[in-house]
């Protein structure tokens, strides 16, 4: 075979893969729950100050390099934010907050090609420490980003790398910053 017909043949295959990649994505439901949980060495209270202090993100969360604090997206909406980081810029919004034991955010920039929401739940532990349990309602719009997150990222992988961050965080103790209430 020529040099020609072996880039024709690699240009073929390499189509035939995204092809397959992107009828499985599409077969895929485009919503999806997840959860995982994790004991954290504070409190619940110095746990909810750590997850809702936004303007802090950048010194305990790798994936975080900027927050811009956003007025509330409504009357009688909750807090919003805009984090710049590994993912991007993405807008969220508290949802719902029962402090120090609840916590709902989600994604408010229907634009991404996928979005969702997180639910936090604090619960004591025995140690004097926290359980966090983190549930994903999310939702990949883009089949490709679907069959990615489903077969080569995992649902968790957002939420282990999260969890990771606040259990070290956790462990340097409280730190300062804006916190997300709209009062």
């Amino acid at each position: 075979m020529t040099v020609l017909k072996w880039i024709g043949v690699a240009a073929a295959v390499l189509a035939a893969l995204v092809l397959v990649v992107a009828l499985v994505g599409a077969a895929l439901p485009r919503a999806h729950v997840a959860s995982r949980s994790a004991h954290v060495a504070q409190p619940p209270e110095e746990v909810w100050r750590t997850i809702t202090r936004v303007s802090q993100f950048p010194k305990w969360r790798p994936d975080v390099t900027a927050v811009e604090l956003l007025p509330d997206r409504a009357p009688g909406a909750g807090a919003a934010w805009r984090e710049t980081g590994a993912n991007g810029r993405i807008t969220y919004e508290v949802v719902d907050r029962e402090p120090p034991r609840r916590l709902v955010t989600r994604i408010a920039d229907d634009a991404l090609p996928f979005g969702g929401s997180w639910t936090y739940d604090l619960a004591p532990a025995p140690d004097g420490g926290t359980t966090v349990t983190i549930t994903e309602h999310g939702e990949v719009r883009n089949p490709l980003f679907r069959f990615a997150s489903r077969f080569v990222f995992g649902h968790h992988a957002t939420m282990d790398a999260y969890l990771k961050a606040l259990r070290e965080a956790a462990s340097q103790g409280p730190g300062g910053g804006a916190v997300v209430s709209s009062q």
